[in-house]
């Protein structure tokens, strides 16, 4: 039985949210990383549908750029074939843990992502943005993106350690430039607002000289896997332009069928992690304003996931396959440690000693046998009453889970409700209701029918976070057929 909540104390209007997460570069397989945003996004995505928000939720996969073209040749592979494998190993990922996307877009998808690319690059054309000239700078494959000297460390890319490669072609370019104080003055009075605080104080850092303008496309003859260049098949669009463009290309903006676009844009959130903020931050909003579109209302740049302090890499042998957690203790265990213990605006560590360790304290030991003891007391002392399918759910959401909730502060939401399971959990060693039951039974059911109270406040307040766990006590205290717990009478 899934429980749905007719007033939490909020106004009641059926608004729309759309929230997308970064489209996953599909050179490699998932790790731990694409679980850590999935989750969180799928996290606020399921609170704004519990909010009675109409909740569009997007993902999907870029899947062109000359780093994935490299890495299929070298495994002897076809490059079509090479990334369909790895995005089914994100979708995989995605009902692996339960999330919760109403869609997700590929940019191979020749019907429904490169019209809207296309559309988005004749306007730029048209707003006269676009003019052709040669280039000459450095480009990291492993950023897919060009690089300033100024931002080289020691001659190598910051983010991969790696010499960038030094290209010199004639492609066409976007005027970023021309966009550089609107967008500041945009960032600056949260008109477009990125959160956590600092990650917008770095974007202002980034606009306070003025922008240059970028190379947009790449030569066929040099990279043929991508979005062609409208009215010119001799160029290959920069990858960057193709993936941002995901957003509005999946509800179907350059198409016949744009009803989601018009419905749905501008996006109410992008999630996206550190590495990509400058893209986000300041290429996006350039593209949509000289398109004449709507900005984004808000960013939100989340950390990293680290194991033992240290980026996951194949070479120091610290990648953790999301898949075997999952495979060994659940969804929702993998989900735990994701959102309570890394915190969302910060990098975070997981090793699977950490990782065991959560799970044993604060699941297996900790809710789980709360849930246990309470209902074992329920089975013994309550012989009938009103199953839960008749409550009657006007529910009081606590405000300081909400304002955590509304403040993206996942993790304290989290601290907040397991603070709550720790006070149940006292109350049963304080009253001992097993104990009262012989000497009034009247009083010790009063306290039982406190604690099943407390009980599916909590169940309630998981559902975003842990779905599975948060249906299976609401199933429980069904199945016992509690009477209806105080917190709910009129």
């Amino acid at each position: 039985m899934i429980l749905t909540i007719k007033n939490i104390g909020l106004p009641v209007k059926m608004e729309k949210f759309y929230i997308t997460t970064a489209i996953d570069y599909a050179s490699d397989v998932p790790h731990f990383g694409h679980a850590l945003e999935k989750t969180q996004a799928d996290v606020i995505a399921r609170y704004q549908r519990f909010l009675g928000k109409e909740v569009y939720f997007l993902s999907g996969a870029d899947e062109h750029g000359i780093k994935i073209l490299k890495m299929a040749e070298a495994r002897g592979k076809n490059v079509k074939d090479f990334v369909d494998e790895n995005v089914e190993m994100y979708k995989k990922l995605a009902v692996a843990l339960s999330i919760s996307i109403d869609d997700f877009i590929r940019t191979t998808d020749k019907k429904r992502h490169w019209p809207g690319v296309q559309s988005l690059w004749k306007k730029l054309d048209d707003s006269g943005d676009i003019y052709k000239a040669k280039y000459k700078g450095y480009y990291c494959i492993g950023c897919e993106a060009y690089i300033t000297e100024k931002e080289l460390v020691d001659g190598k890319c910051p983010i991969h350690d790696k010499e960038p490669e030094l290209i010199e072609e004639k492609n066409y370019f976007f005027r970023l430039s021309k966009y550089a104080e609107e967008i500041k003055n945009k960032i600056k009075s949260d008109e477009f607002k990125i959160i956590p605080v600092s990650r917008k104080n770095e974007a202002l850092v980034m606009l306070g000289d003025g922008l240059e303008d970028i190379s947009f496309s790449r030569p066929v003859e040099k990279l043929d896997w991508g979005v062609p260049v409208p009215n010119d098949s001799s160029q290959i669009m920069y990858v960057w332009c193709d993936a941002l463009a995901n957003y509005i290309s999946a509800l179907g903006y350059g198409s016949t069928d744009d009803i989601n676009f018009a419905k749905f844009w501008p996006a109410d959130l992008h999630v996206i992690g550190k590495d990509i903020s400058r893209f986000h931050a300041i290429v996006w909003p350039a593209m949509l304003l000289s398109a004449g579109l709507p900005l984004p209302k808000e960013i939100l740049v989340h950390g990293f996931a680290l194991s033992g302090g240290r980026k996951m890499s194949k070479t120091l042998g610290n990648v953790i396959n999301p898949f075997d957690l999952i495979e060994g203790y659940g969804a929702d265990a993998v989900r735990y440690y994701l959102l309570r213990e890394i915190t969302i605006f910060e990098d975070g560590d997981i090793t699977e000693e950490k990782f065991k360790e959560a799970y044993n304290a604060n699941l297996a030991n900790g809710l789980g046998n709360l849930t246990a003891r309470i209902m074992k007391m329920s089975e013994q002392y309550f012989d009938s009453g009103h199953p839960v399918s008749t409550w009657t759910l006007d529910v009081q959401v606590p405000e300081d889970y909400k304002k955590f909730m509304d403040d993206f502060e996942l993790n304290k939401a989290m601290d907040f409700i397991w603070q709550k399971i720790s006070d149940l959990d006292k109350k049963i060693q304080e009253t001992e209701p097993f104990k009262l039951i012989k000497i009034d039974e009247k009083a010790a059911k009063k306290i039982l029918l406190e604690l099943v109270s407390g009980l599916f406040e909590v169940a309630i307040m998981l559902g975003p976070f842990l779905p599975e766990t948060s249906e299976k006590i609401l199933r429980a205290i069904e199945a016992n057929k509690m009477p209806e717990p105080l917190f709910l009478r009129k």
